[in-house]
C-alpha cells in the first residue's frame, strides 16, 4: 500500500528536474498522475516521464497545456477528472528565469518571468479550487492538497533577479492565501523552497558549480531533485494535517520557514516627528540586524 493510493495528482513543469522527480515518486506511492509540461513542436518531455511511470507499473497521462493560459488551466483540471475520475492533489512546480539587473531588465523579461512563475501558479490553482468547491458543496468529502514552489531568492533576495524574486515571493504568500480561503472546502495549501539541481540552476555558472553531482559515486548527492520529492508526497497525502506551511528542503535537511512577523517597535501616545525618528529608528533597525 502506497501513501497516496487512490489519489489523483497534477504536477506542472514535470517533464524534467524537480517536477519529473515529484511525478515519479507520487506514482510510486500509488497516485495516478497527470504529468504536465509545455509542449513545443515535436518535443513533449511530459510523455517521456509518463512512459517511465507506466513502465514501473504506475498510471499517468501527459499534458502539454500552457498553465499560464486561462482556458488551458481549466482543461488541465478537466483532463485529470476525465482520465481518472477526480482530482486530489495539485503540485505547482513550473518555473522560468530571465536574470538581469534592474537597470537593464526589459519589460519582456519582467512579464515573462512573473507570468510563468506567478500566474502559472494562480491559473491551475483557480480551476482546481473551483472543482473542489463544487465537490464540497455537493456534499462530498474533500481532502485535497496544493503544493506550491517558491525559491530561496524569493524569500531572502538575490541581486540580478528582481523579476524572479517578486514572483517567487508572491508564490509564498499566495500559498498562505489559498490555505486560508480554501480550508472551508477541505483543501490544504503548503509551499516548498527547494535547493536542488535543475535547468534553472544549471543556467547560473556559480550555482551550477556549487550543485554539481559528487565525483564520488558513493557520496550523498545533496542537490539531487529527488531529495525534495518526499516532502511533496507527504504534503499530498490525504491525512496530512499541515496547511499554510513553507518548507525549505536541501538534501536531507528540512526547515520550517516562518512568515512575515512583527519585530521590535517604537510606541507612544503621540505622533512622531522626523527629528525624533532620526534619533530612534536606526537603533531599532540595528536591533533586528544584530539578531540575525
Amino acid at each position: 500500500m502506497g501513501s497516496l493510493d487512490g489519489r489523483v495528482a497534477v504536477v506542472t513543469g514535470a517533464g524534467r528536474g524537480l517536477g519529473a522527480a515529484h511525478a515519479k515518486l507520487l506514482a510510486r506511492e500509488g497516485a495516478r498522475v497527470v504529468v504536465n509540461d509545455l509542449q513545443r513542436r515535436s518535443e513533449h518531455p511530459a510523455a517521456d516521464v509518463v512512459e517511465e511511470i507506466r513502465a514501473a507499473g504506475g498510471e499517468a497521462v501527459a499534458s502539454g497545456h500552457d498553465i499560464t493560459e486561462w482556458d488551458s488551466g481549466r482543461a488541465l483540471v478537466e483532463l485529470a477528472v476525465s482520465s481518472f475520475g477526480r482530482l486530489d492533489v495539485l503540485v505547482n512546480n513550473a518555473g522560468a528565469l530571465r536574470d538581469q539587473f534592474l537597470v537593464t531588465m526589459s519589460e519582456q523579461d519582467w512579464d515573462f518571468v512573473t507570468r510563468v512563475n506567478l500566474k502559472g501558479h494562480f491559473v491551475p490553482t483557480r480551476w482546481a479550487a473551483s472543482y473542489w468547491r463544487d465537490r464540497a458543496k455537493a456534499g462530498e468529502e474533500v481532502r485535497a492538497s496544493v503544493v506550491h514552489t517558491s525559491s530561496s531568492s524569493g524569500l531572502f533576495g538575490n541581486p540580478g533577479q528582481s523579476n524572479y524574486i517578486a514572483a517567487k515571493a508572491g508564490v509564498g504568500m499566495f500559498s498562505q492565501a489559498v490555505a486560508t480561503e480554501l480550508e472551508r472546502y477541505g483543501v490544504r495549501s503548503n509551499c516548498i523552497v527547494p535547493a536542488a539541481r535543475t535547468r534553472l540552476t544549471e543556467a547560473v555558472p556559480s550555482v551550477k558549480k556549487l550543485m554539481a553531482t559528487p565525483e564520488d559515486d558513493g557520496a550523498f548527492d545533496v542537490y539531487d531533485p529527488a531529495n525534495v520529492s518526499p516532502v511533496v508526497a507527504y504534503l499530498a497525502t490525504a491525512d496530512c494535517p499541515i496547511s499554510g506551511g513553507t518548507f525549505y528542503v536541501r538534501g536531507g535537511h528540512v526547515t520550517v520557514v516562518e512568515s512575515w512577523s512583527r519585530g521590535p517597535a517604537l510606541d507612544r501616545d503621540a505622533r512622531w516627528t522626523v527629528d525624533e525618528l532620526t534619533q530612534e529608528l536606526p537603533g531599532l533597525v540595528a536591533k533586528v540586524q544584530s539578531a540575525r
